[in-house]
């Protein structure tokens, strides 16, 4: 399987780069628009990938069968649906759009070509510990899945981030960016293939000089299956050895699993530490090895026309309930 990347204005292009590659895929060729942040990084990780002078000759290359798109995020719908009709397979970074407007063109696309448009939830994609939780969840070691809470802090890093961070147009609002990756959880942990929106809110609480940031976001939801409260912000303290503190709590009807993703403020080392809790058990698993299947169930998907890695159907949902949120925080409807 042969994949390009068009945009690479964020740094999550290096893990969807990297994790496609581990998993036998041959990246062929990149684009992107002038000379973003990433770029002194991402030649270094990927020197013997060519730049080519326009996307265009990467849409138009019938040897490439997937596009990775980490562009700045309200231009990822355009880049998305125009390599679709040109018969490419789509990952994008979230948000993989920022508008309703974008999601409907994006679904009428994929409708019409039968493309795959997947969006790399790396909070979830690319975290271990994630695919041990699941496993556990499906081998029924805490029952059923009544609750999640997804925290996802971030550290700022103000003074390298670009101008279209501070832009809300730009990124989209911090629940339909950041606060899509615990969307994506709740809906896959308790089963759900669709949810309301009970509590929405995006505010900039201590950036007045950045008055297009939105600093901190909460939702609250509930489905058929399950309730969630959501918490992002971009309060990551200096001391903090790693970018944020990211945890989710999936409460059972017979125990619960925590999450600690990236760091374990307690003291143990590394990174994917689980907490299982039930009726026989109480102890820290060390989740680093679980492994993320995602990235090779994706490109069989691209080679079978199959949807193991991510239902359709999830990553639209995703995307319209982060959306739909972030209307809420802002008044709309």
């Amino acid at each position: 399987m042969k994949f390009a990347a068009i945009g690479i204005d964020h740094r999550h292009i290096f893990g969807m780069s990297a994790n496609l590659m581990a998993e036998g895929a041959e990246f062929v060729g990149w684009w992107t628009d002038g000379a973003p942040e990433p770029l002194d990084g991402f030649i270094k990780r990927f020197p013997d990938v060519p730049r080519v002078v326009d996307a265009q000759t990467l849409l138009d290359d019938p040897e490439i069968d997937l596009i990775c798109i980490s562009c700045i995020p309200r231009d990822r719908a355009r880049w998305a649906t125009a390599a679709m009709e040109a018969g490419k397979d789509v990952m994008t970074d979230k948000p993989g759009c920022t508008t309703l407007a974008q999601l409907a063109e994006i679904r009428a696309t994929q409708a019409r070509t039968g493309r795959i448009w997947s969006i790399d939830f790396s909070e979830r994609f690319e975290v271990p510990s994630v695919t041990k939780a699941a496993e556990l969840v499906a081998a029924g070691a805490i029952g059923r899945v009544v609750q999640t809470v997804g925290l996802g802090p971030h550290r700022l890093n103000r003074a390298t981030r670009p101008n279209w961070f501070f832009d809300r147009d730009a990124y989209g609002g911090i629940l339909t960016d950041i606060a899509s990756h615990q969307i994506d959880q709740f809906l896959f942990f308790t089963g759900s293939t669709e949810a309301e929106i009970t509590l929405a809110t995006a505010a900039n609480l201590a950036h007045p000089g950045d008055p297009g940031l939105q600093d901190f976001g909460e939702i609250a939801l509930r489905s058929g299956t399950g309730h969630g409260y959501i918490r992002v912000d971009w309060f990551t303290p200096d001391a903090l050895p790693t970018w944020g503190d990211g945890r989710l709590t999936i409460l059972g009807t017979e125990g619960y699993i925590e999450l600690r993703k990236y760091v374990d403020v307690c003291g143990r080392a590394g990174t994917d530490h689980l907490i299982l809790v039930n009726g026989t058990r109480c102890e820290v698993i060390d989740a680093s090895g679980a492994g993320m299947p995602y990235f090779a169930r994706l490109i069989a998907d691209i080679r079978d026309r199959t949807e193991t890695a991510m239902p359709q159907a999830h990553a639209f949902t995703v995307m319209e309930l982060a959306l739909r949120a972030q209307a809420m925080a802002e008044g709309g409807a």
